[in-house]
């Protein structure tokens, strides 16, 4: 299949429409290929974090202390943190890598608002072939059996035929593939949609939450918790948001409502710890609070990680050995790999870095052929359920190509 039939197969769905980016190619025609063995080794991976955050959670929760001393978390992602009761998963991805050693390494989790679903679930339906196995064939099923799932354990009032509220930043393109595969899925059930943003929310005289003035039952939410909170710079010499305020009004309703029974909210607003990059350091300056098993994954497949402020001898820090990350940084947004950049542009980020909101994660290679391959995992109620694979020459962001992964049978 050359560009422009994937393209034109793309287009023809309805729901990816946007085959290039800035003029280059989003999608890769030739599929990757791996065993099932390795599928599995990467999925068992993904899982063994997924039970390390579970017990992070439980950890911060039972010793609130640490949002103050370790995370420095602002009053609202405080608030939503504590309104939580400590949930703060239905669905996440996992980047995960296999390094030039062999190990599998997981550099980070999105587990506030994965996205990619369309593009994994999408490119492998055009690109399937019959002697290969499609790791992502029962996606859907999963994904909203666990949405209603939410639904049926959190509201009062079962309804027949809920209405879901996908509430996510409509000024922005970049997942609107993803925004309406779900409309598609949860349609098909039976489900009625309404798509907004925080701004569309409200409350009618009942108390109940609205979304463009239609009652909704579940909200599914892809706005980021550190956009509904106070929006802060990362970086100490960082320009103020213009939008800084907090989402106060419209976050209060939804924890109130969701206190009352009245909705279910996917993904839970505790998200807004496991999401925040301080907690991969957290698991190794806490490493011995946790359980063996634990212990072990963490040793097994998080690259050590430690937390700027505690990096007492910065200066001394040998900068090809470390990757710099915020706390809330996304799709390669404010990191920085030490190994690709030069020595000035390693001392200035570590010098305007706010040594309480950045981490130092161990560098390691993963490139091959020239090419970094990301092993996106999904983990949906804990999990694995699918893989949303981008290939890139450096580090993953927006002009990683993604690409349609299959298993040998």
């Amino acid at each position: 299949m050359t560009y422009n039939e994937l393209a034109a197969a793309l287009l023809k769905t309805g729901i990816i429409s946007d085959a290039w980016l800035n003029g280059e190619e989003r999608f890769r025609t030739q599929p990757i290929i791996i065993s099932q063995q390795t599928y599995a080794q990467l999925c068992r991976a993904a899982e063994s974090i997924g039970k390390v955050y579970h017990e992070l959670a439980q950890l911060v929760w039972n010793n609130p202390t640490y949002l103050d001393d370790f995370f420095h978390l602002t009053p609202f992602q405080k608030l939503m943190w504590l309104s939580s009761g400590g949930a703060w998963h239905a669905i996440a991805r996992l980047d995960t890598f296999i390094a030039n050693d062999g190990c599998i390494q997981i550099c980070e989790m999105n587990s506030d608002t994965p996205s990619g679903e369309a593009e994994a679930v999408i490119l492998n339906q055009i690109l399937q072939q019959e002697n290969l196995i499609n790791p992502n064939e029962q996606f859907e099923r999963t994904f909203c059996d666990a949405v209603l799932r939410c639904y049926h354990q959190s509201v009062s009032e079962i309804k027949p035929a809920p209405t879901l509220g996908v509430v996510y930043p409509t000024d922005l393109p970049e997942d609107l593939s993803m925004i309406e595969l779900y409309r598609r899925w949860f349609e098909s059930r039976g489900v009625k949609v309404v798509l907004g943003s925080p701004r569309n929310l409200g409350k009618n005289s009942r108390g109940d939450i609205t979304l463009f003035e239609t009652e909704v039952d579940i909200v599914y939410r892809h706005y980021k918790t550190d956009w509904w909170g106070e929006r802060e710079s990362a970086w100490l010499d960082g320009e103020p948001f213009e939008d800084s305020e907090p989402l106060a009004t419209e976050l209060l309703w939804l924890i109130e409502a969701e206190r009352e029974g009245k909705i279910a909210i996917v993904n839970p607003f505790g998200s807004v710890l496991t999401q925040n990059k301080l907690s991969l350091a957290f698991l190794w300056t806490h490493l011995e609070q946790f359980s063996p098993e634990n212990q072990n994954a963490i040793r097994a497949y998080i690259p050590e990680t430690l937390r700027v402020c505690d990096a007492l001898e910065k200066a001394s820090l040998q900068k090809n050995e470390w990757v710099l990350k915020s706390d809330y940084g996304c799709e390669g947004d404010e990191v920085i790999i030490g190994n690709h950049v030069s020595e000035e542009i390693w001392n200035a980020s570590l010098q305007k870095a706010n040594p309480h909101r950045w981490i130092l994660q161990r560098y390691f290679d993963a490139i091959k052929d020239d090419r970094n391959t990301n092993y996106g995992i999904y983990l949906v109620a804990g999990r694995a359920s699918g893989i949303f694979t981008r290939v890139a020459k450096q580090a993953t962001d927006y002009s990683a190509q993604c690409a349609a992964t299959f298993l040998k049978r």
